[in-house]
């Protein structure tokens, strides 16, 4: 389980880290929340489904949304500095996408998902395009930040 992973390499390094959630709708924070101890790593997270909400709560600029969108690398990139800074946290992490099954076009489609890192400044994005219904793209990009923080967790070691 990948929360496990990173909860304790988190505590290993002695960091902290709070979460930015949107197509997710929480799922990130409930499979931390979910592990005895995570209390001693993880600050706390936001669910900002609505633009208004990550302008308001996450610091996204109005020009990243009007320009790129909610669903870009950008915006991820805006909500993982913005979720780190307002919890104080060393890692800040976000996802952001299209979970279906409507909302989609041609150059977004479903299952198009951003999540970001922003490790102490560090910032980082990675695209991930997703099958399956709503429950699978939402577990899936869950599973995928939790991987990709760990991996940015793991390769700062080398």
């Amino acid at each position: 389980m990948p929360e496990i992973e990173l909860l304790n390499a988190l505590k290993r390094k002695r960091l902290t880290i709070a979460v930015a959630e949107s197509c997710t709708g929480g799922r990130i924070c409930d499979k931390l929340t979910n592990v005895p101890g995570s209390s001693d790593v993880f600050l706390g997270g936001v669910v900002a489904y609505s633009n208004d909400s990550k302008v308001k709560l996450l610091g996204v600029s109005l020009e990243v949304l009007g320009t790129h969108g909610a669903v870009s690398s950008e915006c991820a990139a805006e909500m993982a500095a913005g979720v780190r800074k307002a919890f104080g946290a060393d890692v800040g992490i976000s996802v952001t996408g299209i979970a279906g099954p409507g909302g989609g076009s041609e150059t977004k489609p479903v299952g198009l998902v951003f999540i970001g890192l922003d490790y102490k400044g560090k910032k980082e994005t990675f695209r991930i395009d997703n099958d399956g219904d709503r429950g699978r793209i939402k577990e899936d990009s869950s599973d995928h930040a939790l991987k990709l923080a760990l991996d940015l967790l793991l390769s700062s070691d080398r």
